[in-house]
């Protein structure tokens, strides 16, 4: 008959080298994972920095036409100014002659 005092830490140790070994498959699965979400995290960003210049380029364009259509909605204002002023010149004149 095997005695149970010696084949009890036989048992452990064996388990232990498993368990060890499994962390270990799985570490390594883990680092490799790891590798290629680095890759894929340095992808998207490089497609963010090009984005990033094409919204860059978006803003510019847009800050042009609204300054563009601030200067011609000021003229504008500025022509139907001075069309009312000459309007009310004129019957502030009427009134007093």
């Amino acid at each position: 008959m095997v005695d149970l005092e010696a084949l009890l830490p036989i048992l452990l140790y064996l388990g232990l080298i498993t368990l060890v070994i499994v962390f270990i498959i799985f570490i390594i699965k883990l680092i490799k994972t790891l590798q290629k979400v680095d890759v894929i995290l340095d992808d998207v960003s490089k497609k963010l920095i090009k984005l990033d210049g094409l919204f860059s380029l978006i803003d510019r364009t847009t800050d042009h036409a609204a300054s563009i259509s601030d200067k011609v909605t000021g003229a504008i204002s500025g022509i139907v100014n001075k069309v009312l002023r000459r309007k009310k010149g004129q019957s502030d004149e009427d009134e007093y002659e």
